[in-house]
């Protein structure tokens, strides 16, 4: 670090938005070693930036402990100073946890599966957003890739600069709408970098003079921005634990009541992984989001999908193998929605759920007109999560309802509106 630098110790909150503090470059080494102060009610804070009612109040200290293996350094750019950023985790003020710090709830989860099975979760976030004031241009296309420069190839080299493992940077289908999606990496490093990535997209943007969001959908009629979210399992000494090469569609035992586990409580997860107004505008059928609660083999309507493997040029199948969840957008806080999917897999390995069907990739509307459907709003879905003991077991009750309380405070603010307007709404936020 510069001595005209700063260092912004960051946290992700219940409505998906870094939030944090900074300090100078003189004061970066005991920063990283004792953390700088927060507080409780923080937790609070919806989208919109008010503080929902919740059981803090006043009173209460926390400290955000940095972990500096998260530190990257966002280099100057004209007038824009260097500034290096890190992730931290919301202890007490003498260095233990808390209870409701989601990072915390993320890696318990991930260390859980490991003591009760001897599993790693190798994980992946894929981001989809929108580029405003773009020329129009057709989806998928070369012209699309090249209207945003030199935008594009800056942010493909920030995030290989900064350590983020880039591997797709493409036009995707809806109108100005792009995707980024990051190597696979081990569960909690994956989901550090989904709250990074949204956070390194938009702060260049800015710089390039342009404006991007993350919401959801940014109107009713147009395609949705989600983030697809991609896991597979292997044992401690790397081998894959997902792939059967014998079994139905490839997925072993172990990896079927993983995924039963998820179907199980699925729509009490969902309060967490979609948990916007406007995200359940985007689940519906035929948006290739997902359609209903079911498991199917390359399969965009699918909540989880099988994805495609590859022989070509020596690939290995059982390497690339993972389950793809697809019922998750950027509202979310990245690392609840890992614990959650991770805690639900672990509930179906060592519980006593029923075998999830494979739907193959050939099956029609017509067979799956029987599948479990999403929560149709947001409401139903914290009633859903309300309802499911197992779920809101996992969680500390402060959290729980802070929790609540910020949803729906989110969802009373914009009750009046009309769906253009909540969309833009949400628009203007993410």
């Amino acid at each position: 670090m510069t001595t005209d630098q700063t260092l912004f110790v960051a946290t992700s909150d219940l409505a998906g938005q870094l939030r944090g503090r900074s300090v100078p470059a003189a004061a970066a080494e005991s920063v990283l070693r004792r953390g700088v102060g927060w507080v409780p009610a923080d937790l609070a804070i919806t989208a919109f930036g008010t503080i929902a009612p919740n059981v803090f109040g006043s009173t209460g200290d926390l400290k955000l402990m940095p972990d500096a293996s998260t530190l990257i350094e966002i280099p100057a750019r004209g007038d824009d100073p260097a500034v290096s950023l890190v992730l931290a985790d919301q202890t007490e003020p003498d260095g233990t946890p808390w209870a409701c710090c989601p990072r915390t709830f993320a890696r318990r989860a991930l260390d859980d599966l490991r003591a009760a099975t001897g599993l790693e979760v190798t994980a992946s976030f894929e981001h989809e957003f929108m580029v405003d004031g773009l020329p129009p241009t057709a989806p998928f296309s070369f012209a699309r890739h090249r209207s945003v420069e030199p935008f594009g190839s800056e942010l493909v080299a920030l995030l290989a600069q900064t350590g983020l493992q880039p591997e797709n940077w493409l036009p995707e289908y809806g109108a100005d709408q792009f995707e980024i999606t990051l190597e696979p990496a081990p569960g909690l490093v994956a989901a550090d970098r989904a709250v990074l990535v949204k956070e390194l997209v938009r702060d260049l943007a800015r710089r390039h003079g342009r404006s991007v969001t993350f919401a959801p959908l940014t109107h009713p009629d147009g395609s949705g921005n989600g983030v697809h979210v991609h896991l597979s399992l292997q044992t401690a000494d790397g081998t894959p634990a997902l792939y059967d090469a014998g079994a139905e569609a490839g997925l072993s035992d172990i990896g079927r009541r993983f995924a039963a586990g998820i179907l199980a409580h699925a729509r009490a997860l969902l309060a967490f992984t979609a948990p916007s107004p406007v995200s359940y505008l985007r689940l519906t059928p035929h948006r290739w989001s997902a359609g209903g609660v079911f498991l199917a083999e390359r399969n965009r309507e699918a909540l989880l999908r099988i994805c495609p493997t590859s022989t070509v040029g020596g690939g290995d199948p059982s390497r690339q193998y993972n389950l793809e969840f697809r019922a998750a957008d950027a509202t979310a806080n990245p690392w609840l929605v890992l614990g959650l999917l991770v805690r639900a897999g672990l509930a179906g390995i060592t519980g006593d759920h029923p075998d999830p069907t494979i739907w193959p990739e050939t099956v029609t509307e017509a067979e799956l007109a029987g599948v479990p459907l999403l929560p149709k709003d947001l409401v139903e879905a914290l009633d859903d999560l309300r309802a499911d003991e197992v779920v809101t077991g996992w969680l500390d009750p402060a959290l729980l309802d802070t929790h609540l309380a910020v949803k729906r405070a989110e969802f009373d603010a914009v009750a009046e509106l009309d769906d253009v307007e909540r969309c833009a709404r949400f628009a203007d936020v993410y």
